[in-house]
Parts: structure tokens; sequence; C-alpha cells
């Protein structure tokens, strides 16, 4: 079983000292990271031990990093995130788990992240992606990212105290970067994402008579509240369809629903709906922010919506609203005798 380890010269009576990728994850999560961070640098710590003969990372230095990391590039052909993921998790085996300053690991260059545009559909084309969508909850969890500009895991993660009907908005908790902030709750999901509601709260009834009905609470809110679990306020607003065991403390419960189900169904629709454009469920927060600008909102708020830390990331939807190359008129079009316009 994982534990969180102990200082270094002191055990536990009768317990093994911790294995090294245990001593990982007890400091992953004795720093209240996520699952999905914690299964990351696992993998990518266990991934570099074997690239090196099992050998003990402490035994390692700058080089046997800079040739792991190159690999990646050059044979593994990973993009400039999946390396500096990988360069992240090396990071933080090294500062947080072996407690070992190396000077080299500061003058590991990060790999350059490349400068793409967001994929964004036309007013007209999210209607039509959405008008193919067969109506349950799938189609609801689309709409409501489009009509909010959540990330995807934002909106599975959504509590039932985190939707507030009187005042019309939604409080989305620990955002990227660990950050809270509110959006705008559609007036068209306002009776829809109550029918939610009350079936989430139905099936949580349910699952408490079965014995279960507890759910995952973030950080060390468990302990300070231990009955939290079982509240209403606290079950997931789109809860999975069966019940699983929660990988970190073995308890078996009901969590959100899986975003494989809403990005295949955005993938299927974007089919019928015939859009040629790689569109997928980050699309949709995409064009909520593209539309905002369109209509003439504030970038500050629309920056604020999306939860950007610098308005510098949020000026990239800026590029279709009269600025960018959409917005030119072509040399060609100004020729005497050229009339623009299809064909």
């Amino acid at each position: 079983m994982d534990y969180t380890p102990q200082p270094s010269g002191v055990s536990g009576a009768g317990l093994r000292p911790p294995r090294l990728l245990e001593q990982v994850r007890g400091r992953i999560r004795l720093r209240h990271y996520s699952i999905r961070t914690e299964q990351a640098y696992v993998g990518w710590i266990r991934r570099f031990i074997l690239a090196n003969g099992r050998r003990h990372p402490k035994e390692l230095g700058g080089r046997e990093v800079e040739i792991f990391l190159t690999r990646l590039a050059t044979v593994g052909n990973v993009s400039a995130a999946t390396q500096n993921q990988a360069l992240s998790a090396l990071l933080f085996l090294y500062r947080e788990v072996l407690e070992i300053e190396l000077p080299w690991m500061e003058e590991v260059v990060r790999a350059k992240r490349p400068r793409r545009l967001p994929v964004v559909l036309a007013q007209e084309e999210v209607a039509r992606l959405l008008s193919v969508m067969p109506e349950g909850l799938p189609e609801l969890m689309a709409r409501l990212l489009y009509g909010t500009g959540m990330r995807l895991m934002e909106c599975l993660r959504l509590r039932i105290k985190d939707v507030d009907f009187a005042r019309r908005e939604i409080c989305v908790r620990s955002g990227k970067g660990d950050k809270d902030r509110r959006v705008p709750l559609p007036e068209s999901l306002h009776g829809r994402l109550l029918r939610q509601r009350e079936r989430a709260l139905l099936l949580h009834h349910r699952d408490l008579a079965r014995g279960f009905g507890r759910v995952h609470l973030p950080h060390a809110l468990s302990r300070k509240y231990p009955d939290a679990d079982g509240e209403p306020a606290w079950q997931y607003l789109f809860p999975s369809s069966r019940i699983s065991t929660d990988p970190r403390s073995g308890r078996s419960g009901r969590h959100h629903a899986g975003e494989e189900t809403l990005q295949r169904a955005i993938k299927a629709a974007r089919a019928r709906a015939g859009i040629t454009k790689p569109a997928t469920c980050h699309s949709l927060r995409h064009s909520f922010a593209t539309h905002l600008l369109e209509a003439g909102h504030d970038i500050r708020t629309v920056q604020e919506l999306l939860g950007h830390k610098d308005v510098a990331t949020t000026q990239i939807y800026t590029h279709v609203l009269g600025r960018g190359a959409g917005g030119l008129l072509s040399p060609l079009d100004r020729l005497p005798g050229v009339v623009p316009g299809p064909a």
C-alpha cells in the first residue's frame, strides 16, 4: 500500500522502507497534485530508470537526462509539450523526492512549444454540430462547454454545489493553475441542468442505500469534514454510469463521467455535420472566446471567463476580429477589373 515516506532514517515498526516510486507517489499526494499528474510523473520516472538499465537515479546525471530527453524527440518523435512533461517529472524526482540539487538540471533546455492557432468553429458550424447530437448527457455537456468556455475536465468535475441557479452562474473549482472562477449559466440550459441535478441526486440516494454514495474530495477535506463525501452537495453533477474503485484510497464509489464518452460523441457529430475542421471538445471553448470577442465583449472580461493568467494568452483569439489574415482585403482583390466573391 502506498504511504507518505517518513523522514530519512525513520521507519515504522514492521514497515519496509518505501521504494522509490512509492516515495514519488507519497510526495505528489503531499503536494495535492492531481491523479493524472501522479500517473504521468510515475510513468516518466519509470521509463527513465528502465532506459538506463534499472540504475538508481542517484547514480545518474545530466548526460543521462539529456540523452533520455533527446531520444524522446528524435526516436519517439514526441511533441515539445510531452518532452517538457518528462523533464518536469525528472526535476520533481531529484528536487522533491531525492532532495538533490544538481546544477546541471537548471541547464537542461526545455523544448520550445510551437505557437498554434486554435481551431474555431463558426456559429453556424457550432449550431450544426450540436443539432446532430442525440439529446442526452454528452449533448448537454457539449452545449455547456460552448455556453461557458469551460475546459472538458472542468465540466466533468462540476459538483452539485458549484451550480448556482439563483445567481445564474457556475463556479469552476481548481481550474488550470488551481484557480477558481465564475462563468455564466446559459439561460437555455437552466431547466435541463435542474433536471440533471435531480437525476444525480436520485442516483446518489440509490447508491447510499447500496452502501456506496461516497465521493472523492479534493485535498484534505475528507479529514477535515469526515462526512462531507456523502453529502448531496459534493456529488458530481455528471456522475459515471457505473461504480468504480478509487486508485488512491481503494474505496468503491461513483466518480464523474469519463471524458471519452463526450470526445467520441463530438467526433461522431462532426462527421455527421460534415465539418472538415479537426474540431474537438476544446474547440468549443475556443469558439466561445472568439464569438464573445466578435460580439464586442471586452478582452479582459473574456480573459477572466477563460481563467487565463495573462491577457496575452487571450489575444490569440483576436485573429478573427478583422486584425488578422481574415480581416484583410487581398491586393489581388484591389486590382482593376477583379470582382471578389464566390465563383
